[in-house]
């Protein structure tokens, strides 16, 4: 039996159409070879298609124009600028606010998350508590930053799967006080829920899993400038309650930073955190508001 041909194939691989962007040539020749934040720009002033970050801004924009994976985006671009920092911390911060305030279209879409929870220990068992109710910088025994309440339950789940604790104890599912839960028969539950492992076994390897999430509360007593110098700059960052609020040439140059209410902030927090307990910069406390 003769077979019938097979269909056209539609899904042509970008490199298949991929041309390289010679209109982009003429903003290549300006692009240092230092940290900073680059903008792929379309039709549109007001907003860029795309954002990115480097510690080698021309490096980093020739690699673009090379991937074809990134076709669509390198068609649509009609011109590239930069911004310089000192180095890669400011090129962190300053990419992370600018996608969040502009939203470009090709990149991963950031948003004050009104929805940001952790997990707070309450009588011995774990609790949801959120950014909106909570002062995360400054309340100790958080552990995790999760984008919903979801998401805290799941990952507390897989701990308590990992190091077999139970469900009941810590508030997942219902139990009877003194009986065994349905794990416990199964033996994924090491059975502090019915005397087959003392409450305190059972809550240090909860407090030993949780260890390594524990959110870190903001160690000075108000805003700090933190120094960060390059080939042929400084800047400070200035930050209170992990929440950049600019960056400046001097400490001095602060004041008018230090006028913006600083609360929690996930992306300053994860960005600074490091660095800043590392004891790698030089850091200067500023006078409190």
């Amino acid at each position: 039996m003769a077979r019938r041909p097979s269909a056209p194939r539609l899904d042509f691989e970008a490199a298949a159409i991929y041309e390289y962007p010679e209109h982009l040539r003429p903003w290549l020749e300006a692009l240092p070879k230092l940290p900073g934040v680059y903008f792929f720009h379309g039709e549109s002033e007001a907003m860029p298609l795309y954002i990115g970050k480097s510690i080698n801004i021309r490096s980093r924009v020739l690699s673009h124009l090379r991937t074809p994976a990134e076709a669509a985006m390198l068609r649509q671009s009609r011109r590239i600028t930069w911004l310089r920092t000192a180095g890669e911390v400011g090129a962190l911060l300053l990419e992370a606010q600018m996608i969040k305030e502009q939203q470009p279209l090709f990149n991963k879409r950031l948003r004050r998350n009104r929805q940001l929870c952790s997990l707070l220990m309450v009588d011995g068992k774990p609790q949801v508590v959120y950014a909106r109710e909570v002062d995360f910088s400054h309340q100790p025994g958080l552990f995790g930053l999760f984008a919903n309440r979801r998401a805290a339950l799941g990952a507390l789940q897989s701990i308590a799967d990992e190091h077999k604790l139970c469900y009941g104890l810590l508030g997942l599912e219902s139990v009877t006080r003194g009986r065994a839960c349905f794990r416990a028969a199964l033996r994924r539950c090491a059975g502090a829920c019915c005397g087959k492992e003392s409450i305190e076994e059972h809550n240090q390897r909860l407090h030993d899993a949780l260890a390594r999430l524990q959110v870190v509360c903001w160690p000075w007593k108000g805003p700090v400038a933190m120094k960060e110098s390059g080939p042929d700059m400084t800047q400070y960052h200035i930050i209170d309650n992990w929440l950049w609020l600019g960056s400046v040439n001097s400490p001095d140059e602060a004041t008018s930073l230090l006028r913006t209410p600083a609360g929690f902030d996930q992306d300053g927090y994860k960005i600074l955190c490091k660095p800043l307990m590392a004891g790698n910069f030089e850091i200067s406390e500023l006078m409190s508001r």
